[in-house]
């Protein structure tokens, strides 16, 4: 069994983003600078289906800890079906540290489970908190995280809590939101957690509109609500590169070529369709074009391990790769972003 310790960074220093558990989000947390890989603790939504276990022994994370949502999982029929103890067991023994997500609709069973997880690890949880849906007061907020914390058994000091703003779709929803959060973190500060982060997500959950064969904008919200915010110490979260908003229904045409490059104040999005027919010969038009453009790092391939794929197929055509490759990419880069816009923020204030 893997001994586990709770040292690591300020948690204020660290990157929690919201990530589905697929081959491309886990492909970019494999991939982690031994640097960056302390200060990102990712938090794996798991949906009803063949587990991640799989995934993760192919994709090993690179970050210290993982947190694990269980909440998009039916509540377990049978004594002997335990979702969270089985799951942590086996990270256990692949020597991969796991936080479990307490949520405020989880029975008190599960919370029992949860907390036993959580002991078996760090002694350390996640409490995400949606204000517009979980608590519409303080009052309401202190009921729900008192039953929380008693019902896994933790102390508010053990527990990094996550206020999750959930779609911020526009500049006036952005501006909501904002307001709102001011009014949770007040509420927030009157318990001793052992951090307190803000995550929201502007991606929109579909990009099939947009035009193609040439780079557009969309608006990093989530972030704007974050640095306005201006709360010292507090974390950032968000959604990474897609939307907090699922898809319905199964996506039954092919996917074009597509890129979500953040930088700075928005995601650029590549989506090719040019250059005939090869899929090969539109992913290297896309990454030719990426790696000429002025929001191309000044390190170029060396800034991220996602750089270095996208580098590689501009100068050759390789392979196109697939919607999880594309994803990975994207992620990858995504996260050097958010850690090096964060290593900045300690002295120039600015996320973006």
């Amino acid at each position: 069994m893997a001994v586990f310790t709770t040292a690591g960074p300020l948690p204020s220093d660290v990157y929690r983003p919201i990530l589905r558990p697929r081959r491309g989000e886990l492909a970019a947390l494999s991939h982690l600078a031994p640097g960056d890989a302390a200060r990102v603790m990712p938090i794996l939504e798991v949906e009803p289906g063949p587990g991640i276990l799989p995934l993760i022994r192919e994709f090993p994370p690179a970050a210290g800890a993982i947190a694990i949502d269980f909440g998009g999982l039916p509540e377990p029929r049978g004594l002997l079906t335990r979702p969270a103890l089985d799951l942590a067991e086996a990270l256990a023994e692949l020597g991969v540290a796991m936080l479990p997500v307490l949520r405020a609709y989880e029975s008190g069973r599960r919370l029992t489970a949860h907390g036993l997880a959580a002991r078996m690890h760090l002694r350390r949880a996640v409490l995400r908190l949606q204000p517009h849906v979980d608590a519409g007061n303080p009052a309401e907020a202190d009921a729900v995280a008192r039953r929380l914390l008693q019902g896994a058994g933790l102390e508010a000091e053990e527990v990094d809590l996550l206020i999750d703003l959930a779609e911020t779709a526009c500049v006036v929803g952005a501006d909501a939101v904002e307001e709102r959060c001011r009014r949770v973190l007040r509420w927030a500060r009157g318990r001793p957690w052992r951090s307190v982060s803000v995550a929201s997500g502007a991606m929109p959950p579909n990009l099939d509109d947009l035009p193609t064969d040439r780079p557009v904008t969309v608006g990093r919200l989530d972030a704007r609500v974050w640095e306005r915010l201006g709360e010292p110490g507090l974390g950032y979260a968000d959604y990474g590169v897609t939307s907090p908003v699922r898809r319905l229904g199964v996506q039954r045409h092919r996917q074009l070529p597509t890129l979500r490059y953040t930088a700075g104040q928005h995601w650029w999005i590549y989506r090719w369709a040019r250059r005939g027919g090869r899929d090969d010969d539109r992913c290297h038009d896309l990454c030719r074009t990426l790696v000429r453009s002025p929001h191309w790092p000044a390190a170029g391939a060396r800034f991220s391990w996602g750089d270095a794929e996208i580098a590689r197929r501009a100068r050759t055509a390789p392979g196109a790769g697939s919607p999880a490759s594309w994803i990975s990419w994207s992620t990858s880069h995504h996260i050097a972003h958010v850690l090096e816009s964060l290593a900045g923020h300690q002295t120039v204030v600015r996320l973006f």
